[in-house]
């Protein structure tokens, strides 16, 4: 049974949240604080974690960019009243999954949780197949890594997924809708950031430390394609 920790300091929501993931089938533990939730994402590893971003004590924020700054890469969902694009995208960029904006459907939770779920991609499953090398990029889906001049590119279980999704159609160009679909689980809407923001934070970590190459590239209008293109 998959486990789903809750960070959500407003009892009635959190009971909802836990009672409607337990009827889909999670194991859903609640806390109400920031402390707590980072505690049990350090030491209970659950498969997805739900967090709201105004918390008491360690706000959800600080949480996000604790638990990435300490390679925890358990997919996290946001759920909070914020609903601007500035707060949607700056969670993205410091390490969320995914955002949900109060009030949201139960079932919509139930969807994003499985699907951040199956994102959570284990250190310990079975091998995946054969390391992809490309110039100075190694992908390596045993690691659920990849490394760029030998050096590991840190990169979250997220991250990795769709940086394998590229490789895996190498100098085919991927649209943002099926990214979405493959990795998220949802159709593109408007104004649906995630994936260019997802590709940005590939790029920080990929394309700026290679020695010789960029290898995340847009097609404008269209999506984002793997490929090897020497630096000028």
């Amino acid at each position: 049974m998959p486990k789903v920790l809750i960070v959500e300091d407003d009892e009635v929501i959190a009971q909802g949240m836990a009672r409607h993931l337990g009827a889909a089938g999670f194991d859903a533990v609640w806390v109400g604080n920031g402390d707590q939730g980072l505690a049990r994402l350090r030491y209970e590893k659950p498969d997805a974690c739900v967090l709201d971003l105004m918390l008491p004590g360690l706000d959800g924020w600080k949480l996000i960019e604790t638990v990435r700054a300490e390679g925890i890469g358990t997919p996290i969902i946001v759920v909070s009243a914020r609903g601007t694009e500035h707060d949607r995208i700056h969670a993205l960029e410091i390490g969320a999954d995914d955002y949900l904006v109060k009030p949201f459907s139960m079932k919509e939770l139930v969807a994003r949780v499985r699907a951040a779920a199956r994102r959570g991609i284990r250190r310990d499953e079975a091998p995946r197949g054969e390391p992809i090398e490309i110039e100075e990029l190694r992908i390596d889906p045993r690691e659920v890594q990849a490394y760029v001049d030998g050096e590991s590119a840190r990169l979250t279980p997220t991250e990795f997924r769709l940086l394998y999704q590229l490789a895996l159609d190498t100098g085919r160009v991927s649209t943002r809708d099926e990214l979405l679909q493959k990795l998220w689980g949802r159709r593109e809407s408007h104004r649906d950031r995630t994936v260019d923001v997802f590709v940005r934070r590939l790029r920080e970590k990929i394309d700026r430390p290679a020695s010789r190459h960029t290898f995340i590239q847009t097609r404008y209008g269209v999506g984002y394609k793997l490929e090897a293109v020497p630096k000028r």
